[in-house]
């Protein structure tokens, strides 16, 4: 995660606010190929997409890409804590994707998710119906079974930490000199800590400093709900093409347990070796061939 690079993400040719509810926006961005097929990204909890541009910048010459954060992540104003749970998500998602349809046209779309994020479609009363094609990094799934199993054991052990974690920081170089000691981020693409710093940071309203843009009680809400929703997800009533790529099931978690898809008949699963949760933040150029890869059979690259 070293600072030999500098990442900028560039203006967005097209900005969209999105009213998602009275006290939510979520502000959506369109960048690249207008001509190519529509990718929709989303991200992790606690993040931001634009944390992911060493990632998705590889995809804006071929592709349509438009992109949001959660609400109360990233661009979006921080909303109320009661309104913050896995269905509000699968609601915005909803109301996401018909501005998008209404402002930019509709056309074959594939949304490509990361962690979090990607329960939205799943749980989507379209079951995937809306996009050509479903591209899910590392979604935070467990299989039916005992409430008290390891998944739900990672989450309680995820939440209370993100309930802990410094949100006040005097300045943004103290932020990267922190994130320098989180083996969760060992092996990231150079100059990720200063991106992550731009990108999950905001200016205190005090002035007194940088407070998280997505507030660690709201981060610490949805890892608690992910036990509840995470197993309601049935890939065999889904409408659409679905691939899967996980982390390094061999390695230790360093969010939730990755579950291995490889059994099911209805997913494209692959793994990619050496990488943690955070696959994207690893190994962009991996992750982008694994998109068009899937994507080239279906006439969607």
């Amino acid at each position: 995660m070293g600072s030999e690079r500098a990442w900028t993400v560039p203006e967005p040719s097209c900005v969209l606010e999105v009213q998602v509810g009275e006290d939510a926006v979520i502000i959506v961005r369109r960048y690249g190929n207008p001509d190519g097929t529509r990718l929709i990204l989303c991200h992790g909890n606690g993040l931001a997409i634009d944390l992911y541009y060493p990632f998705w910048s590889l995809l804006t010459d071929e592709f349509d890409v438009v992109v949001h954060d959660l609400r109360s992540h990233g661009w979006n104003p921080v909303g109320p804590l009661p309104g913050h749970t896995v269905p509000t998500f699968v609601d915005d998602h909803e109301k996401v994707l018909d501005a998008i349809d209404s402002h930019f046209g509709t056309t074959p779309q594939v949304g490509v998710f990361h962690s979090i994020s990607a329960l939205a479609p799943l749980l989507s009363p379209a079951a995937g119906g809306r996009f050509s094609a479903l591209v899910l990094f590392d979604p935070p799934l467990r299989k039916p079974g005992a409430t008290s199993n390891e998944f739900d054991l990672a989450a309680d052990r995820a939440a209370n930490i993100a309930a802990r974690r410094t949100s006040i920081f005097q300045t943004r170089e103290d932020f990267i000199a922190l994130m320098g000691f989180l083996p969760t981020l060992n092996n990231t693409v150079p100059g990720l800590a200063e991106l992550m710093a731009q990108t999950t940071l905001r200016e205190s309203d005090n002035g007194s400093g940088y407070e998280l843009r997505c507030p660690r009680e709201h981060e610490s809400q949805i890892i608690a709900h992910a036990r509840i929703f995470a197993v309601l997800v049935d890939f065999e009533s889904l409408k659409c093409p679905i691939k899967v790529v996980g982390a390094d099931p061999t390695l230790p978690y360093s969010y939730l347990p990755t579950l291995d898809l490889s059994e099911m008949a209805t997913v494209d699963y692959d793994f990619l070796p050496d990488t943690t949760h955070f696959l994207q933040l690893q190994q962009p150029a991996k992750c982008v061939e694994a998109v068009r890869e899937f994507l080239e059979p279906l006439g969607l690259a």
